[in-house]
């Protein structure tokens, strides 16, 4: 194994496995997989990249801490070269979240000098200019990131908000040195005195020269756009022929099931509600007791030759008097467990396909099926829209699955996802 990834969300860990597995046209990209969890056993000796998904990004500090280090272990066992520590684009944490302290102990163990931290991805509208994060132009705490209910974004600065988060100087650098080239970023790093560095991009072609300039780095942290040039500094190194992101069709009954209460997702809810049957969660009723696994296995049944979808999905006011009334550790765990248990039955009574929206949500619901199927690897296939990319789990009946972060794709993502799931391609 090349490459080995931590990434701190299901959701998160999709996204960057795609972009290794797709890499930039001619060269291609490693074959790469994604793993729910930590491994207990070896990769195959085939794959390149291989992704970890932890939940990590709203856990307790020193549990986020120990599980990253853990996965730091069995990737060096598998061989990795270089590590990155995968966050979201939004750089989703509090001034006492966990990017800094999992960067700060990853670095340690690796003897790491300089890190980058570098969350931009602008294929899906996340810059970095100056060190501030904007959101599709916007300033990451006018983006509508200021109303996570998990991670509220209140500042765009990120060199600010790291260093809330760490004992090591934050410094940076800007879009004008990337502007230069790789030697240029290079030499910028080796001569900063900050040991933590953010990393300016705005373009594709700054990540291209991120990724040449951090070929012999130990550690790297960012979004997915981090990786986008990191598969060609390895690809000289493998006899592998490019593959490409084909997975066989899969066919059969499907479901979907929304947990995200970003307004992306909520936009792609409305649009799906207007030819599809779906099912609003009343999480009142879930608290107690009241709507269960069996009332959402009821109405994927009564649909099940249709591409039904069940949503706990609300707006920022909605979920705070519902987080006021109930507490918010509880209402996220009871739901986790109940789209959690919903897929293993799914998946045991013959659902084929799942679309899951929300990192919380996808994280359940990957480890179930991943339990359910005994398989530790997912494959990654064609991607559905940016950052996004279908998912096999299984080798003799294998399932499809689709991990959407709440922000992420366009407002058809459901019915787009399904049919690219039976097609295939």
């Amino acid at each position: 194994m090349k490459i080995g990834v931590i990434a701190d969300d299901f959701t998160g860990a999709s996204d960057i496995a795609n972009t290794l597995a797709k890499g930039v046209e001619p060269e291609g990209g490693l074959r790469t997989a994604q793993f729910p969890g930590i491994p207990t056993t070896s990769a195959d000796k085939e794959i390149e990249a291989g992704v970890i998904s932890l939940k990590s990004r709203t856990a307790p500090v020193e549990e986020a801490v120990a599980d990253s280090l853990r996965a730091l272990r069995w990737l060096a066992d598998q061989g990795c070269q270089q590590i990155i520590f995968k966050y979201c684009s939004t750089f989703d944490s509090t001034k006492e979240g966990n990017i800094g302290p999992v960067a700060e102990a990853l670095a340690n163990k690796l003897s790491a000098q300089k890190v980058v931290f570098c969350p931009a991805f602008p294929t899906t509208g996340r810059t970095v200019y100056q060190g501030y994060l904007f959101v599709l132009g916007k300033p990451l705490n006018e983006s509508g990131m200021e109303n996570h209910p998990l991670s509220p974004m209140t500042d765009a600065n990120i060199k600010r908000w790291l260093q809330h988060q760490t004992e090591e100087e934050v410094g940076l650098v800007p879009v004008d040195t990337v502007k230069q080239g790789p030697e240029a970023i290079f030499a910028a790093l080796q001569n900063a005195d900050e040991r933590f560095v953010i990393g300016d991009a705005i373009s594709d072609e700054d990540l291209l020269a991120w990724g040449e300039a951090l070929k012999d780095a130990k550690l790297i942290t960012g979004g997915s756009g981090i990786a986008l040039g990191l598969p060609r500094n390895f690809l000289s190194e493998t006899s592998s022929q490019k593959t490409g992101n084909a997975i066989s069709g899969i066919a059969g009954p499907a479901a979907i099931l929304a947990g995200s209460c970003s307004g992306a997702t909520r936009g792609q809810i409305d649009v799906h509600a207007e030819f599809n049957p779906t099912f609003a969660i009343d999480v009142p009723a879930v608290m107690s007791g009241d709507v269960n696994t069996q009332t959402l296995l009821d109405f994927f049944e009564k649909h099940s030759v249709e591409a039904p979808l069940a949503y706990s999905s609300g707006s920022p006011e909605e979920v705070r008097a519902i987080q006021s009334q109930f507490g918010q550790e509880a209402v996220a765990e009871k739901l986790d467990n109940l789209f959690a248990e919903t897929a293993r039955e799914l998946v045991q009574t013959g659902y084929k396909r799942l679309v899951v929206a929300g990192g919380e949500t996808s994280g359940s619901v990957a480890k179930v099926v991943s339990e359910a199927l005994g398989s530790p690897a997912m494959s990654i296939g064609p991607e559905i829209d940016p950052g996004v990319p279908v998912l096999s789990v299984g080798k003799t009946e294998p399932i499809a699955l689709a991990l959407k972060s709440g922000n992420f794709g366009a407002p058809n993502f459901f019915a787009k996802a399904l049919r690219m799931m039976e097609a295939g391609k």
